[in-house]
């Protein structure tokens, strides 16, 4: 392991990366505000139902039965304006008041900001997309934010653990990876259950354009990483993979956002 020796960002490359930051938090907020308008422009405003499986206990057969009841709606259109939303006060705060912490980290190779919002982003994110395909069971939809927040918590400890390192540890990379896979398992399960029971409604296409593109979307952020340690190409430079990070999660939000408004919530 070699000693870190974090420099500081040069200024030329810093203003380039508030102007990104800058322009990012706008985009984002901008689109935010547009799906958060048009989903109320849709009457009724689209929703997913939320349920909650429990036993009760059926007097005439004197069994413990399965019951289910009604837990929320989730409105689809306010949840993906509500991603936007948290990427704007993102890139909104590495461009101002946590300008020169944020820009310290990167000399080390660790945006902590990008792991805190991705935590939450793309798990909302994760949810919509099961929501849409048919997990409606509360405790599904936690236990899938709650480990795709994981998986992203694991990226964050990827970069601290590897700080200074000559050769990368991959363990956290690994696990990650584990983590992350199992929301997609979730999904895909439920999609092929209802894909193939009798009698069980037809998926719609956008629901299935809208899982590809965003399972390609989630894993080149994984690739991303790979590429930085594995220092292939531009990839050597760290700041070359962190505008690949602004540019991935704006094109995978975009995606998942306009798949959605032109499938539900268009009036």
């Amino acid at each position: 392991m070699s000693a870190v020796t974090a420099t500081a960002i040069p200024a030329d490359r810093s203003a380039n990366l508030f102007r990104w930051n800058a322009v990012l938090s706008v985009l984002h907020f901008v689109q935010g505000a547009t799906i958060l308008a048009l989903s109320f422009a849709k009457n009724p405003v689209v929703t997913s139902p939320v349920v909650s499986t429990y036993l009760r206990f059926d007097q005439a057969t004197q069994h413990l039965v399965t019951a289910q009841r009604s837990i929320w709606d989730l409105p689809i259109g306010p949840a993906v304006a509500l991603f936007f939303l948290m990427s704007a006060v993102a890139h909104f705060t590495m461009a101002f008041p946590s300008r020169r912490w944020y820009e310290a980290h990167l000399a080390r190779g660790q945006n902590p900001v990008r792991w805190i919002e991705y935590s939450f982003s793309s798990s909302v994110m994760i949810v919509v997309i099961a929501g849409l395909a048919g997990v409606q069971e509360i405790g599904s939809l936690i236990a899938i934010f709650g480990v795709n927040s994981a998986m992203i918590m694991f990226g964050w400890s990827m970069e601290i653990a590897n700080e200074g390192r000559d050769r990368p540890q991959w363990l956290h990379y690994i696990f990650g990876c584990i983590a992350g896979a199992v929301p997609w398992l979730v999904i895909s399960v439920t999609i092929l259950v209802s894909a193939t029971a009798p009698g069980s409604a037809q998926i719609p296409a956008f629901v299935i354009a809208i899982f590809v593109t965003l399972f390609i979307g989630f894993n080149v952020f994984a690739v991303n990483m790979v590429l930085q340690y594995r220092k292939i190409g531009r990839w050597r430079d760290y700041l070359y993979g962190e505008r690949a990070y602004m540019l991935f999660s704006l094109i995978a939000k975009s995606l998942l956002a306009w798949q959605v408004f032109f499938g539900t919530l268009r009036p």
